[in-house]
């Protein structure tokens, strides 16, 4: 047993954060590549888009075998390892003299380490608190938050002192050091030390909630986990095109690069408070009612944003929109555990997870050669926004958690 006065949970909440702080602070610096990218290589808005899109496809199709490797071997190597990747492929797009170079570093190196550190390090969370859980998934998924808040302005300064190049290796030193220290926090379950979730004392015969639940085979048979992978689907569409043509959205409108910039800042800061505001609604609405809030919130500010033309509304856009998706990457993986448990959740966030896969490689890039046609995001981003609806339609029509596990508990 671990002997310690702060519980050992709160120290895996902070090596989570720090994961995510560090691999999406790299992915959402983008942005501010974006343009440089464009430059370099001559590319059009939907080759450029790809960049990103290709990244943000892997790292969420590869959540369902980075849980699995977790749940088998524990967090930590995993994340580390991802990590690791991250930093390899900044390395490789640093040298890269063609835009499918950058395809290579870039969008494998990011893609595969964001996913194989991404799930493992979230699930950890979930095993470690029950009574807590919210709070504990808010406080580690406000990494991305923060990482969104610092990556594509500091990417945008250091592009300018020193390049897109030398940027992309000092994010690369940048991420082996959160490695390390994502290395050092991140640990397995507290059965593996005699604790339970909360900080609890073992009880003797007692079957810990992170063995009890849900095997992927059983939950891929539910009809909760098919409402709740298709409303993320359907929400992903639309929710990281701001994240890759916010910038050139407000470029063309003639409020300049700068303050493109400013607006993915704000999408930061927007989500960080959006973790913990909206988990601190669920013991209200219940986890479901607030995932379903965030679906229909971020439809709607996306048709906000299809009608912005002002820096006041484009900032309003920018922080409303940041904060339901951030409430939506908050509850999702808590409203998984509520649902399949513990038993196998790293592998059954993954595989909810891989929806959102196809939407992030579809929808960006659909989005850019949109505008290379039409001239146009709007039609792109109300096809989002529209998706959004459906989805949140699905999340109001699925059971709650509990009277669902009731009920399939009293059937034969």
């Amino acid at each position: 047993m671990i002997q310690t006065r702060v519980f050992p949970g709160w120290r895996v909440v902070a090596g989570a954060f720090v994961c995510m702080l560090t691999g999406y602070a790299v992915a959402y610096s983008f942005a501010a590549f974006f343009g440089p990218l464009e430059a370099e290589f001559g590319a059009q808005r939907g080759e450029t888009s790809l960049v990103f899109s290709i990244a943000a496809f892997l790292y969420f199709l590869l959540g369902l075998p980075a849980g699995l490797v977790g749940d088998r071997v524990g967090p930590r190597p995993v994340v580390t390892g991802g990590l690791l990747i991250v930093a390899l492929g900044l390395v490789i797009a640093a040298h890269a003299s063609t835009l499918w170079q950058v395809y290579l570093g870039y969008s494998l190196g990011v893609g595969l380490g964001v996913g194989f550190s991404y799930v493992p390090s979230v699930t950890a969370v979930q095993h470690w608190f029950v009574r807590r859980r919210g709070t504990a998934s808010g406080l580690a998924v406000a990494g991305i938050g923060v990482g969104t808040l610092i990556g594509a302005p500091l990417a945008n300064a250091l592009i300018a002192r020193i390049g897109w190049r030398d940027t992309y290796l000092v994010l690369a030193a940048l991420t082996v050091l959160g490695a390390g220290v994502a290395g050092l926090l991140i640990r397995r379950g507290p059965h593996f030390y005699g604790l339970e979730p909360d900080g609890e004392a073992a009880a003797a015969g007692k079957a810990s909630p992170s063995s009890s639940g849900f095997t992927l085979a059983q939950a891929v048979r539910t009809g909760p986990f098919w409402a709740v992978y298709t409303a993320a689907l359907l929400m992903s569409f639309g929710l990281f095109t701001p994240f890759v043509h916010l910038v050139p959205y407000v470029r063309d409108i003639g409020l300049g690069s700068g303050f493109g910039v400013l607006l993915i800042t704000l999408l930061g800061v927007g989500s960080t408070v959006g973790r913990f505001l909206f988990a601190s609604i669920t013991p209200w609405l219940g986890r479901r009612l607030s995932f379903a809030l965030m679906l229909i919130g971020a439809g709607v500010m996306l048709v906000v944003w299809s009608l912005s033309t002002s820096a006041t509304a484009l900032v309003f856009f920018a922080l409303l929109f940041g904060a339901f998706y951030g409430g939506f990457v908050a509850i999702a993986p808590s409203l998984a555990a509520d649902y399949f448990g513990g038993r196998a959740l790293g592998a059954v966030i993954g595989a909810l997870y891989s929806g959102v896969a196809f939407g992030a490689l579809l929808g960006s890039p659909a989005a850019g050669y949109a505008y290379d046609f039409f001239g146009s995001y709007a039609g792109a981003i109300l096809a989002g926004a529209l998706l959004c609806f459906i989805a949140f339609t699905i999340m109001v029509l699925a059971p709650e958690p509990a009277r669902w596990l009731t009920r399939r508990a009293r059937s034969p």
